[in-house]
């Protein structure tokens, strides 16, 4: 009997190999669920994506160089308009410049 020891070893070494198989399956299991519940989480909690904040943060700076341009531009407008309003043709009351800043 002098495979005894070696086929106890050679048992026990399976078996902990069947064992380290086993947690790794449990620990993906566990991984998957975790993911499933995290992302059913987030989705009740309307959190954004990434990609989707990154967009609207994209689309935010172009409207306020957008709005920065447009100001520059109606104040120049106004500007001219006041030069014109200064010196009025008809002898008359030039009319009050609207006021369309808050």
């Amino acid at each position: 009997m002098t495979n005894g020891p070696n086929r106890i070893l050679d048992e026990f070494a399976k078996l902990m190999t069947d064992a380290a198989g086993a947690a790794q399956g449990v620990r993906r299991e566990m991984e998957t669920a975790f993911r499933s519940q995290a992302e059913r989480v987030l989705n009740s909690m309307e959190i954004v994506q990434r990609e989707e904040f990154e967009a609207v943060r994209e689309m935010a700076i172009k409207a306020r160089e957008e709005n920065a341009a447009l100001a520059a531009r109606i104040e120049a407008l106004e500007a001219k308009l006041g030069a014109g309003e200064n010196a009025p043709a008809g002898g008359g009351k030039a009319s009050p410049k609207p006021s369309s800043k808050k």
